[in-house]
């Protein structure tokens, strides 16, 4: 069997870059299989989905995972056993804006276990491949005979020097970007976005979600018109048999539990009350059922029965929202619930808060470390570190369930992102610490992400940190029968999983600093889009003003146990004298100051930081190595101490340095020998009156500080003294 001859076509980016996918060469026993290219960056995406669904399977398996081969990038990884490991938290990351973007366009009902791999095969240094991922999981789905609504793409869209941008190169992001978002649609529908900003504006986000749609609907038609390439193996999908339907058993429970679930729905109930009466209902219809048709016909026909019930408690819920304007809590669609806030709740922490909005509660705690405590990022294109930390914790307690703790999951990992994107907008741009916020959720009834943003933001503003302004975070949702729409601001847990849309956006009072969105519906219109943000940054605003109730600014200093970081800039050329010989120096002043210090080389310069709860620590620390970093100039004057005689003058210590008073610098008159003014020991003031370029020697005069000329009463100055306190020297 030969080469084979791939199936490709071609479509440019704004920006002129070239993108290429093609099938038909790699991976030909996937469902569906791809290699997007562009430039020396080439990604492998395959699709595989089972043919029958597994007996009792009740929601649908899908995966989606992305992972970078380090030889990509042309490295070996630098862990112990030298291979691709678990996914890190930026795969994940990369990983999640996939399936939150397809998976809502699989059939209804398709209970297949599906996986999605993507692996990035080949990497050029300055293009983002997280920004294609989806475009090539979309492609593999869509020369496959898998069902899937697509097709889909996303695009990263920044707005560089007041432009919008369409998949930038890496350095100008860095460097010039004041938004950043990834946005995922079909030809039709906006599905997904999420990035960030330097407190933009709604209309600023609607404009970018606008450009990035544009250019990714030249993405799915390039995907429908390689389809039509592959031909019939792309363009007839198998066959999903239908759920059976009873519509009998689905009239039965809607007589009998319809107007039951309404009265629950609209009793304004608490989030377990609520839970339990509609478990009753369920439990009692289950028994009434069981009564009137007997065990055999319950065995055959409950699951349909459980079923429709579900489906028949969402459409409810629904159609009352709709109706009323009213929610299951009793709030309208613009209430936010009762929020409650608390600083400095936790004595030993260097600063903390708690967050509590209706029954969602954040305990969050602020440590301050050195730079020696930044977090390490190692992937195939970056390794990096950081010194801003934000890690999310969701216990089973906070929901009332029991559940293993093996370790943060993709949720915990993607909600931890979303905060840290925010809180990192508003940081002071140059500060000496490392900062670990952990966010504790010990309630969840929806948007405890939203509350982690706000609790970080009072716990950095309790340690101390001179932050540009409070973030605050709200979730916004959305009920629509594509007539009637009602906008929900500060979703609940219920509220999120019978809604159409999930809009979660974080900023201060000037603007927005992040934002996560899913979708779920088709058709949401942009003007529908610019009334929920407007009305989440009202929500916004009232959390301010409430989280405003307990601290208003950063705390003028930081708590008295906290770490003080003097930062302390060097010559470069003192960075190996302050760490000395196999760091012998560095090791013996932190062990007898008592304080941690670090050193790095910065733009020519050496940055040292010196760390201690101390402040006399620092001092010395600080003292010591001002001692060795000691440039002096000509014209600085010191107190030297005389510790070698020589012939021809008498090397001299002072300030950490030495250097040679000559004899000619001694006095104005002639001397003989130097011990004519001298002994070792002796103290004796001098002034620099030139350095040598070459050798950086030092020359020195005490005659220079010396009053009246050669025949003047002074010329020998201090050993004059001596005579008249000792008498002659014979």
């Amino acid at each position: 069997m030969g080469k084979q001859t791939p199936i490709s076509i071609s479509f440019t980016l704004p920006n002129g870059r070239e993108v290429t996918i093609e099938t038909g060469k790699l991976a030909a026993q996937a469902d569906g299989s791809v290699v997007v290219k562009m430039g020396k960056t080439m990604l492998l995406a395959t699709a595989v989905s089972a043919h029958e669904p597994r007996a009792g399977q009740s929601f649908f398996p899908l995966s989606v995972d992305y992972q970078e081969k380090f030889a990509a990038a042309g490295r070996i990884p630098g862990n112990f056993f030298r291979r691709e490991a678990r996914l890190s938290d930026y795969e994940i990351l990369t990983s999640r804006l996939v399936d939150r973007a397809i998976r809502p366009l699989f059939p209804n009902g398709y209970m297949n276990d599906t996986q999605i791999i993507i692996n990035l095969i080949s990497s050029d240094k300055d293009v983002m491949p997280d920004a294609m991922v989806a475009l090539a999981a979309s492609a593999a789905l869509s020369v496959s005979d898998i069902p899937f609504a697509g097709p889909i793409s996303e695009v990263r869209v920044a707005r560089i020097d007041g432009q919008y941008v369409i998949n930038p190169d890496r350095s100008v992001l860095k460097e010039s970007s004041d938004m950043d978002l990834i946005v995922a649609a079909t030809i039709d529908n906006v599905m997904m976005v999420e990035g960030e900003a330097k407190e933009c504006s709604e209309k600023d986000i609607v404009a970018a979600i606008r450009v990035a749609h544009d250019a990714i609907k030249v993405q799915c038609q390039a995907q429908l018109d390689l389809a039509q390439k592959v031909g019939e193996k792309a363009t007839v999908k198998r066959v999903i048999e239908p759920a059976a339907v009873k519509p009998e058993i689905d009239k039965m429970v809607k007589e009998y539990a319809e107007a039951r679930i309404l009265t629950v729905a609209q009793g304004k109930l608490e989030k377990f009350a609520r839970k339990e009466q509609f478990g009753a209902i369920r439990s009692e219809m289950k028994a009434a059922f069981a009564e009137k048709h007997g065990e055999e016909w319950m065995t055959e026909n409950y699951g349909y029965a459980k079923e429709y019930y579900y489906k028949l408690q969402k459409e409810t819920i629904r159609e009352m929202v709709m109706a009323t304007g009213v929610r299951l809590d009793g709030r309208t669609g613009k209430d936010v619930r009762h929020i409650w806030t608390e600083v400095d709740y936790l004595p030993s922490t260097h600063g903390s808060a708690v967050f509590t909005r209706g029954e969602t509660q954040a305990l969050t705690s602020l440590t301050l470390g050195t730079k020696l405590d930044k977090l390490m990022a190692d992937t195939a294109l970056d390794q990096h570190f950081s010194d801003f930390i934000l890690h999310y914790n969701f216990p089973a307690y906070s929901v009332g369930e029991t559940k293993p703790m093996r370790g943060p999951g993709r949720r915990e990992v993607g909600h931890a992102n979303l905060a840290h994107r925010s809180l990192r907008q508003v940081l002071p741009e140059e500060q000496p610490y490392t900062l670990r916020i952990v966010s504790d959720i010990l309630e969840s009834n929806g948007s405890s992400s939203m509350a982690t943003v706000c609790a970080g933001s009072l716990a950095l503003m309790d340690a101390g940190i001179n932050i540009k302004a409070p973030v605050s975070g709200i979730a916004m949702g959305l009920i629509s029968d594509g007539t009637r729409n009602v906008v929900l601001s500060d979703i609940l847990g219920d509220e999120d999983a019978i809604g159409d849309m999930d809009f979660k956006i974080t900023g201060t009072r000037d603007g927005i600093c992040a934002c996560q969105m899913d979708i779920k519906i088709e058709g949401l219109s942009y003007e529908l889009l610019e009334e929920a943000l407007l009305q989440a940054r009202a929500g916004r605003l009232h959390i301010l003003d409430k989280m405003d109730e307990s601290l208003t600014a950063p705390r003028e200093d930081l708590k008295d146990h906290a770490p003080r970081i003097v930062e302390l800039v060097i010559d470069k050329s003192y960075i190996g004298a302050v760490i000395g010989p196999g760091g012998s120096i560095i090791q013996e002043l932190q062990a007898t100051t008592n304080t941690v210090i670090n050193i790095e080389e910065v733009d020519d310069k050496g940055v040292v930081n010196i760390s201690s709860n101390d402040k006399a620590s620092i001092d010395a620390a600080l003292a010591r190595i001002k001692a060795i970093t000691f440039t002096p100039e000509v014209g600085d004057e010191f107190d030297a101490k005389v510790v070698t005689i020589m012939p021809y003058g008498a090397f001299v210590d002072f300030a950490g340095k030495s250097g040679l008073l000559h004899i000619s610098e001694m006095s104005h008159s002639r001397l003989d020998k130097v011990e004519d003014a001298f002994q070792l020991g002796d103290a004796v003031r001098v002034k620099i009156i030139g350095i040598d370029k070459r050798t950086g020697k030092l020359r020195l005069s005490r005659k220079a500080l010396l009053e009246g000329g050669p025949q003047g009463g002074g010329d020998n100055g201090r050993r004059n003294d001596r005579r008249d306190d000792r008498g002659p020297r014979r």
